[in-house]
């Protein structure tokens, strides 16, 4: 019944996308028109892909092809196109189409760089330090920020670098309401969006489950989307917050070398080095490789994480209608286990971190308990223009990731006391994606459309073979003799060989099939209309040493969006709202055998969009309210285990503004403000803040200042922050353990000319104490220096 379905939705899918080709087809057949033609370049002579192409005064348009290249069809008349471009001028010309002069080339226009958008705000001439906010990814369609009904965020690598960033950590502070990411094991990052714990599971668009650290070293740009997008995502790795989505490193015509070096505190040694070079004359076929080396310790009395990553890619245009791109990506980790602490549950009342007494700076590990993990993640893509109006985009997503090794979990015994959890053994994690969207722009019954049609096939699937060993129990406040007694290879390994084993094996796949449509009401007025079906086929998790399989289900499920955009004023003061959607189909069983059922959560949100003052300040603000209903929380008495029952409440307000104030200073600030609550859930913890929600409010900001020319050409200095009101670790009415507020600031400086680049930076300039979610200890004051080559 439910492959009947799915089938269904394709057919009708696919008929809906034939009528609106019919549709524009017999919409152009009305009347005889002229056509227009040319190539939009940049001043290198590098071709622009998807620069808009307006006709003023009218709803007509379209986007260049992958060449650079547009056609229009217009009816006869005099028209001015507008060619735009992010990071380039405008450029208008005057065409007209008459019974002699139906047929106009326009041959090859250049748009130049522009000086005065904020993404080509420079630190120094050199450097862009933020961007504009815009992205084909988010709706998954070439429309501007202020055209989308959507928020979201975007970090560039020029950011990362002035910084001297060296992990997502520091990309995540430039994002509103992020918090204080989450190491879990094997390092990988989680962050909060909207008081939803979110995870980097996207790479240019597509899923890629990755269950290991993440190295930055081949990422131009973080796209943080906000809200449960399971129309255009899927809802199998995105959180009801959102997603973070990394775009990567391409090859570019021309060729280029950077080679960085960053050394710093705890014996930070990070060498890495981008490579762009044509292996084709005529620049059809590209290559570029960028790759990392990563050496760093803890502050604590152990701890260490060695990374090696490698990320090649080439690029080959078929003609020029079409081109690929394939691109590897694959990381090597050697490390100790992340610190995560979970305090005695049994203590009624309420208690700080800061005042249990566990020392900042011990560990509570040792370097010979240490993991590996290797991650492969492999990326095609095949663009071809179809015709002036409609594209194809076929891509492919496959990742692998897996473990091998000792994690870590303390967890408090008594008030004083703890004993480490060790796990040992291994985990492997593979996931597929395969997609294929077709993207139009067109005219239609009098109104313009932006359509992306897609079809969409996911899979899942795991290795778990692991035993758990548990050392000693401690005063955590005095002499751990005994504790490393019990805490060693040697003695984990023996007693891991006698251990009970958990052998498991996990599959599911998801078909899906989803349209979007945003309809140009009139000039200044849209609409965003989308709907998703996905059909769920899990098979299980199976127990190898039983031999049997629980949790099996089949699910069939619509996902509509909706949203409107009003441009109060064109391209510079836009209000929004939307409705989204999103849901979990939680897999696995309650420590009683229960069967979870699946989540689900609706946002509503409304708010407004800024580019203004000749796009010196951008920025958003808005509100957004959503609820989760049948909620999947940590069980209170078995941490080994999940409970289902009520629902969380999450609203609250988001402000992010860029803002080029004065000349040489960028400003770029965060705000959120979050209220989630349990309702409708077990007395312990209704009407409570989750603590899994993080702080209720977070600021971030970063200005960033370009020295004046003459002797002090190409010197800035930036200044930075992150604040975050007190939280929680547990919330119920009988106990709380409560997290303290804090505020870390941050410094750096640096110059740049042609080929070198010098940064030097200090985080966290007041050496304060605070903590994750997980209570892990965060970094004292840290100094890094990083040396550029650029040529």
């Amino acid at each position: 019944m439910m492959d009947k379905l799915f089938r269904k939705s394709v057919h009708w899918g696919l008929l809906l996308l034939l009528f609106c080709l019919s549709g524009q087809v017999t919409f152009a057949l009305t009347k005889e028109k002229g056509t227009v033609r040319g190539q939009l370049v940049n001043e290198s002579g590098i071709a622009l892909a998807y620069a808009s192409v307006a006709v003023t005064g009218t709803d007509h348009g379209t986007t260049t092809n992958l060449n650079g290249g547009f056609s229009l069809k217009l009816e006869p008349g005099n028209y001015t196109l507008t060619f735009s471009y992010t990071g380039c001028d405008s450029q208008n010309k005057s065409v007209e189409i008459t019974g002699n002069k139906m047929h106009i080339d326009l041959g090859r226009l250049v748009l130049k760089a522009s000086d005065q958008l904020i993404s080509e705000i420079v630190v120094n001439r050199k450097m862009n330090v933020a961007h504009i906010e815009e992205s084909d990814y988010v709706a998954r369609l070439p429309i501007k920020n202020l055209e989308n009904p959507q928020v979201y965020v975007t970090v560039s690598d020029k950011l990362l670098k002035q910084q001297v960033s060296t992990n997502l950590d520091g990309a995540l502070k430039n994002v509103p309401g992020a918090g204080v990411p989450v190491r879990f094991n094997q390092n990988r990052i989680v962050f909060l969006s909207r008081g939803f714990t979110t995870e980097p599971k996207f790479r240019n668009g597509l899923a890629t489950f990755l269950q290991t650290s993440i190295d930055p070293v081949n990422v131009v740009r973080i796209e943080v989307i906000k809200g449960p997008s399971a129309t255009l995502f899927g809802s199998s790795v995105v959180s009801y917050g959102g997603l973070l989505n990394r775009v990567t490193k391409c090859p570019l015509p021309g060729r280029s070398l950077e080679i960085d070096y960053a050394g710093g505190s705890w014996n930070l040694n990070r060498l890495s080095v981008d490579v762009n070079h044509p292996l084709k004359k005529d620049e059809s076929l590209l290559f570029r490789m960028n790759g990392a080396v990563h050496r760093e310790n803890s502050f604590q009395d152990a701890g260490f994480n060695n990374t090696v990553a490698l990320a090649p890619s080439v690029s080959y245009k078929l003609s020029d209608k079409a081109a690929i791109l394939a691109d590897l990506e694959y990381g090597r980790n050697n490390g100790t286990s992340p610190v995560r602490f979970a305090p005695y549950s049994k203590i009624s009342g309420k208690r700080t971190i800061a005042d249990m007494g566990i020392p900042y700076k011990r560990s509570f590990a040792s370097n010979e308990v240490a993991y590996n993990s290797t991650s492969l993640n492999l990326f095609l893509r095949v663009d071809a223009d179809l015709n002036n109006h409609w594209r194809s985009q076929s891509a492919l997503s496959r990742t692998y990731s897996g473990f091998d090794g000792y994690t870590t979990q303390l967890t408090g015994r008594s008030d004083t006391t703890l004993r480490a959890t060790i796990t040992t053994g291994g985990y492997n994690y593979y996931s597929t994606d395969v997609q294929q969207n077709f993207i139009g722009e067109f005219n239609w019954l009098g109104l313009g459309h932006k359509m992306v049609f897609g079809l969409d096939y996911y899979n899942y699937s795991s290795r778990r073979n692991t035993a758990n060993v548990y050392s000693a129990t401690v005063d955590f406040r005095g002499s751990l003799d005994d504790y490393y007694q019990t805490f060693n290879r040697s003695y984990i390994d023996s007693e891991a060989a006698g251990a009970t084993r958990r052998m498991e094996n996990n599959q599911r796949n998801t078909y899906t099939s989803y349209v979007s449509d945003v309809i140009s009401l009139a000039r200044q007025l849209s609409v965003m209309m989308s709907l998703r079906l996905d059909h769920f086929r899990d098979k299980g998790t199976y127990d190898l040493s039983a031999g049997s399989t629980t949790g099996k289900y089949h699910q069939t499920v619509l996902s509509p969006k909706m949203g409107l955009v009003y441009q109060v004023v064109q391209d510079k003061l836009a209000v929004f709202g939307n409705y989204m959607n999103g849901f979990t189909n939680q897999n696995g069983t309650d420590k009683a055998g229960n069967t979870f059922k699946p989540e689900n959560a609706i946002q509503y949100e409304a708010g407004v969009k800024a580019d203004i003052w000749h796009k010196r300040l951008s920025g958003y603000a808005s509100y957004y309210d959503i609820l989760v209903r049948d909620i999947l929380r940590d069980d209170p008495a078995d941490a080994d285990y999940s409970i289902q029952d009520g629902e969380q409440k999450s609203r609250g307000v988001e402000i992010q503004l860029t803002a080029n104030a004065t000349k040489g200073l960028t400003v770029l600030a965060g705000f959120a403000y979050n209220d989630s609550k349990y309702m409708k859930a077990d007395e312990t913890i209704n009407g409570l803040r989750p603590a899994s929600a993080g702080p209720e409010t977070t600021v971030n900001w970063w200005l960033n200042y370009d020295l004046p020319s003459g002797v002090l050409d190409g010197f800035n200095i930036g200044f930075g922050g992150n604040y975050g009101s007190s939280s929680w670790q547990t919330n119920t009415t009988e106990t709380q353990v409560v997290i303290p507020s804090y505020l870390t600031m941050d410094v750096s400086a640096g110059w740049q000319n042609k080929h070198f680049r010098v940064a030097v930076k200090v985080d966290n300039l007041t050496n304060e104490k605070y903590w994750s979610y997980r209570l892990a200890p965060q970094n004292p004051t840290r100094f890094t220096g990083a040396v550029s080559y650029i040529f």
